[in-house]
C-alpha cells in the first residue's frame, strides 16, 4: 500500500467525509502495471485473443448472443428476472454452484468460475485496495448463477453492449449482428436509436447478462464504484474500446474511471493456478457478513 494512501485513511478514520475526495484521486491514480498481474509467462497481448482462441465454444458463443440479444428480449429479461423470485439462498450456496461452471465465451480460461473470483480479487487485495473493491472482485461473476436457473449462457455471459441503436463495429465478431432483427430495425440501427445524445448509461438498456442482475441484486449493499464495476465490467466496447461515449453523462465518465481501475484485475490474474480456497475462505466468510445479509433472493 503506498504511504499516500496510508495517511489518507488514517485521515478518512478521524475525518472521513473531508478526506474522501482525496482518498479516491490517490485510488484511482494507482491503476496497477497489468504486466505484475499476469502469471505464468503469457503476456498482455495473449488475452481476449478471438483469431486464434482454441476453444471453438466462443465463437459459436458469440454467434448465438448477437444474433438473439434484441432490444425487446432484453427488455423481457429484466422484466422476469428482476423480481428475484427464483429462489432464497446464501452467497456460499452460489458459490458452490459457480464451482461447476466454465464459461464458454472466455478465451482465456477454462477453469471454473470460483477460482476466476478468486485469483481477481485476491490481486485486488494484494495491491492494498479497499475490502469493498475485494469483496466487489470475489461477486463481480456471481450473476452467472443464471444459469442455475436455466438460462443458456448466451443470455448469461460474454461482453456487453446497448440494444435499442446502432451495434458498433468495436463489439468482439460484430458481423454476427447482421442476423440480428434489430440490425435492419430503422428504429434501432441509428447511432442514437431511441437514446438521447449524453443521456446517460442509466437509461441505456445493455444486453441482458450476469452483470445487470448481480448489480441489481447489491445495489442496496455496495458503494457506487462497485456497483458500477459490476454493471460495466463487461462492457469492452466501451470501457477499452469508447464506443459509446455518445451515450454517456459526465457522471458516467467520473465512474468510469473505476470499471477501468478494475479491469485489469478481472482480465489479467487469470492463470491455471488455482488459489487455496480452503486456507482463503475464512476471510471471505467474514468479509461477506461485513457487507451483506445471511440470504439474498435470487
Amino acid at each position: 500500500m503506498s504511504q499516500t494512501l496510508n495517511n489518507v485513511i488514517v485521515q478518512a478514520q478521524n475525518n472521513p467525509l473531508h478526506s474522501l475526495e482525496e482518498w479516491e484521486e490517490d485510488l484511482l491514480n494507482r491503476y496497477p502495471d497489468p504486466e505484475s498481474i499476469v502469471k505464468e509467462g503469457k503476456t498482455t497481448e495473449e488475452y481476449r485473443n478471438y483469431e486464434t482462441t482454441i476453444r471453438d465454444t466462443v465463437k459459436e458463443f458469440y454467434r448465438l448472443n448477437h444474433i438473439n440479444q434484441t432490444y425487446d428480449f432484453v427488455l423481457q429479461k429484466e422484466k422476469k428476472i428482476l423480481k428475484f423470485d427464483k429462489k432464497e439462498m446464501s452467497v456460499w450456496d452460489a458459490v458452490e454452484f459457480l464451482n461447476q461452471l466454465v464459461d464458454d465465451s472466455d478465451p482465456d480460461t477454462d477453469m471454473d468460475q470460483l477460482q476466476h473470483l478468486l485469483q481477481t480479487s485476491e490481486a485486488i487485495r494484494a495491491d492494498g485496495h479497499p475490502d469493498w473493491m475485494v469483496l466487489t472482485g470475489f461477486f463481480h461473476d456471481m450473476g452467472k448463477v443464471l444459469c442455475l436457473f436455466g438460462e443458456p449462457q448466451w443470455a448469461t455471459v460474454g461482453d456487453t453492449y446497448p440494444v435499442g441503436c446502432a451495434f458498433s463495429d468495436k463489439i468482439v465478431f460484430s458481423e454476427f449482428f447482421k442476423e440480428n432483427p434489430d440490425y435492419n430495425n430503422p428504429n434501432y440501427n441509428t447511432k442514437y436509436g431511441i437514446y438521447e445524445p449524453k443521456c446517460g448509461l442509466s437509461n441505456v438498456h445493455i444486453s441482458w447478462g450476469h452483470d445487470e442482475y448481480f448489480y441489481q441484486m447489491m445495489k442496496n449493499y455496495l458503494p457506487e464504484p462497485a456497483l458500477y464495476m459490476l454493471r460495466y465490467h463487461s462492457f469492452y466496447p466501451q470501457h477499452r474500446e469508447n464506443a459509446y461515449e455518445h451515450l454517456m453523462d459526465k457522471h458516467d465518465q467520473e465512474m468510469f474511471k473505476w470499471v477501468k481501475l478494475f479491469n485489469p484485475y478481472d482480465l489479467y490474474s487469470k492463470n491455471p493456478i488455482p488459489p487455496d480456497w480452503q486456507k482463503l475462505k475464512p476471510y471471505y466468510e467474514d468479509l461477506v457478513a461485513k457487507y451483506l445479509p445471511a440470504t439474498l433472493k435470487f
